[in-house]
């Protein structure tokens, strides 16, 4: 018997133990996409920005102040992986219900030399209406893609045409702009309404 609670407590300390590393290397996860805020523990990603939205409308980060915001960064001539983000946003959405009413979610292009707000306004039609898709001068996506710590990189194609290379994350910030943590591409869907759910529940 003696040796049974001894295997028993020793499965229990190995349970725990694998927890823990779990949510630490999700928080360190988290981290490294930002130099760490000075004495917060906090990634330092997001800021300032002056875009403007599918209707042609200024949007800078004041805007979504007041509410959390999920946002992915993207372009409307991204073969799959963007397509693919925005629809499963789009059931994310519906999943929430009424809370999704209490979130930003922002599709930001990486590729201002075509995403017009004509272009955008067409591509995000496709998707959840509470989507709204920002784009800007080359200068001012620049300045975003900075802020967010966004991978972004023109590649020529063989035709004469370019693709973007770029982050597939979405970033995600609470109702003052600062950022709580990511959803991953392809990450998986019980993991992600956690998240979203928690993140607007903070508010």
């Amino acid at each position: 018997m003696r040796a049974i609670r001894w295997m028993a407590w020793i499965l229990v300390v190995l349970v725990a133990g694998a927890t823990i590393a779990v949510l630490v290397s999700d928080d360190v996860r988290d981290t490294m996409l930002g130099t760490p805020g000075e004495g917060t523990g906090i990634a330092n990603i997001g800021g300032p920005f002056e875009l403007v939205d599918q209707t042609g409308k200024t949007v800078t980060e004041k805007d979504l102040m007041g509410k959390p915001t999920a946002m992915f960064f993207g372009f409307t001539h991204c073969p799959d992986v963007c397509p693919t983000t925005l629809y499963e946003m789009t059931t994310w959405l519906e999943q929430l219900g009424a809370d999704a009413d209490k979130l930003n979610v922002a599709f930001v292009s990486v590729d201002p030399e075509r995403d017009t707000p004509e272009l955008m306004a067409d591509y995000i039609s496709a998707f959840d209406p509470r989507i709204s898709a920002l784009t800007g001068t080359p200068e001012q996506v620049e300045k975003i893609a900075k802020a967010y710590k966004v991978y972004r990189r023109k590649v020529e194609q063989e035709d004469g045409e370019y693709t973007m290379d770029h982050t597939a994350t979405i970033y995600l910030m609470d109702a003052d702009g600062q950022f709580t943590g990511t959803i991953a591409y392809g990450e998986a869907e019980d993991i992600v309404m956690t998240k979203l759910k928690r993140l607007v529940a903070g508010g």
